[in-house]
């Protein structure tokens, strides 16, 4: 669906690494000194669902294929970049592309990694990659404002609207506060297409030393403790651990070297969910012999939206949904059971899909 989540952060706070392990492959350069990541390296990661695979057994599918993130790693912010300082103003128009942003925040000390800032506090980091980004908003929506008080005056509605809404958000800004904070909560898909930087949603990535992978440290829980505060998301991992597993082929030996650090699952596991979540999607699956999937689409969307996600013929012709929630078919034992019991139900093309929905289409073309 064309959703993307933009990796940002300072330089050298552990961002290609994190990518790199995401990808499990050397897509991004990695390097200890600032700009190593000159263009934005974009990868497409498949999002961990035991759901699916439950099902997938259930239905005996021959193949699995989950819904994926699509990530997008930003080369390093750093102070001034909002006046073009570094590669500042090309960096800024990648983060303008992305819907959400997974902001990594060095949380560890090592002196062999040099900091730009000199030492490391990461709510500082913060607060120096917020204030860049919400200078360049300020300008931008002074500049909007203009724009759109010249359609008002033409008796253009939409401008109107869009005029109080800019004015919350300058407001917010000239306080030294993000766009998003001025956008409320059920706004949903308006905040992810606002062409500001700090509207978009955040998910705060604490990449702290080894040791702390499983419990986090004093730094990270300062980040999570800003997260709640703003209502972001938040992760903790260690990108030098997600590396090493990432190279690890078997699994029995990520199980073993997973065990050994007290982790349940890859901290990465918990970002790509994290992240599809930011997005404000949820996903829907599909089974049967062939294959089992995981399909993407925006919460809140209607069974014959969810139904073109697999193909527009399916949304021009449909008929029903037939549906089984997702704890009914694992509690069952798969569709035809859940058939038996009654717990398949026809939806009409209005049904807003939940997540998780097991749905097979009929539809007429």
């Amino acid at each position: 669906m064309g959703f993307k989540c933009g990796i940002v952060g300072l330089p050298n706070v552990g961002k290609s690494t994190l990518f790199n392990a995401l990808t499990s492959a050397a897509q991004a350069a990695v390097a200890n000194y600032p700009f190593c990541t000159i263009e934005p390296n974009v990868g497409r990661v498949p999002v961990p669902d035991d759901d699916l695979d439950a099902i997938a057994k259930l239905a005996k599918s021959a193949t699995i294929v989950p819904t994926v993130l699509e990530v997008v790693d930003i080369a390093g912010l750093v102070r001034g970049a909002s006046k073009g300082e570094g590669l500042g103003n090309r960096f800024l128009a990648n983060i303008r592309e992305v819907d959400a942003i997974i902001h990594v925040v060095r949380c560890f000390e090592d002196e062999l990694v040099t900091h730009v800032e000199g030492g490391v506090d990461p709510i500082r980091d913060i607060e120096l990659i917020d204030t860049e980004l919400m200078i360049a908003d300020l300008e931008s929506v002074e500049r909007q404002l203009d724009a759109f008080a010249k359609k008002a005056r033409g008796g253009d509605k939409d401008a109107k609207a869009l005029i109080a809404l800019f004015e919350r958000i300058k407001i917010v800004l000239d306080a030294g506060k993000p766009a998003r904070t001025a956008i409320e909560p059920s706004a949903g898909a308006e905040a992810l297409h606002l062409p500001l930087m700090t509207a978009k949603p955040v998910l705060y990535v604490a990449n702290v030393e080894e040791a702390s992978a499983a419990t986090g440290n004093a730094q990270s829980a300062r980040v999570a403790a800003r997260a709640k505060e703003e209502g972001a998301e938040f992760v903790v991992i260690s990108a030098a651990i997600e590396a090493e597993i990432a190279a690890l082929t078997e699994p029995a030996e990520k199980r073993e070297f997973l065990d050994g650090l007290g982790l349940k699952e890859p901290g990465l596991n918990r970002v790509i969910r994290a992240g599809h979540k930011l997005l404000g999607l949820i996903r829907f699956l599909t089974a049967g012999p062939k294959e089992a999937r995981a399909w993407s689409i925006p919460k809140g969307a209607t069974a014959r939206e969810a139904a073109g996600a697999i193909h527009t013929d399916f949304a021009k012709g449909f008929i029903c949904a037939e549906t089984i929630a997702l704890a009914d078919y694992l509690a069952l034992g798969g569709e035809q059971p859940a058939k038996e019991k009654g717990r398949m139900r026809q939806e009409g093309r209005d049904y807003i899909v939940q997540d998780g929905d097991v749905l097979l289409f009929r539809f007429n073309v």
